[in-house]
């Protein structure tokens, strides 16, 4: 987060206020950042904050760009509809790398199904739920009883249930850090 400049609520619930420059003996200097720099670092936030491999992101680009309507509105809503996504978003776990293990470890069911997909695409009007043997995990719990830091609109949580129905797909803007997706689209644009 301190190499990016920014605060990436899905990698980590830490700050970076203490040190806001970048790590390193030389992280305090200026340095002029290069128009392919800039559409790296755009990149590198969603890859970062997601958790999505180059390969992955490189497949829902090209998704995005087959799809109707503009590319990087398109890809931030695949990268929201994402289940490891929308189980962090639900509050189900504190960072989207402690929610693709609730995934992976077989904790989160899709329409009453067990998903273990994290790349899952959950589609409008689906629930997400915990298993009835899962409700009371302690990171679970943890991170219900935890502070949330943004509401979803697209997303109807009820906590007690330990379920969240996905009410809408989302839009561009319930990314819950600054992007200027325009760079990303443009830096695949050269690769692709």
């Amino acid at each position: 987060m301190r190499a990016l400049g920014v605060q990436l609520p899905g990698l980590s619930s830490k700050s970076h206020e203490r040190r806001p420059y970048p790590p390193g003996q030389h992280g305090q200097a200026r340095r002029k950042v290069s128009e392919y720099g800039l559409r790296l670092l755009e990149k590198q936030k969603l890859s970062r904050n997601y958790g999505v491999s180059e390969r992955q992101l490189r497949r829902l680009v090209v998704e995005a760009r087959s799809a109707d309507g503009p590319t990087g509105e398109r890809l931030l809503e695949l990268l929201e509809r994402r289940l490891d996504n929308v189980v962090f978003r639900a509050g189900f776990a504190r960072t989207i790398p402690a929610a693709r293990q609730l995934v992976n470890h077989g904790h989160i069911l899709v329409d009453g199904r067990k998903v273990d997909r994290a790349s899952y695409s959950v589609g409008a009007n689906q629930v997400i739920s915990l298993r009835q043997r899962s409700r009371e995990l302690p990171p679970v719990v943890g991170a219900i009883q935890g502070a949330r830091t943004f509401e979803t609109s697209w997303l109807d949580v009820n906590a007690t249930e330990r379920s969240a129905k996905m009410l809408q797909l989302p839009d561009a803007g319930s990314v819950p850090f600054p992007i200027t997706v325009q760079l990303v689209v443009e830096f695949y644009s050269q690769r692709l």
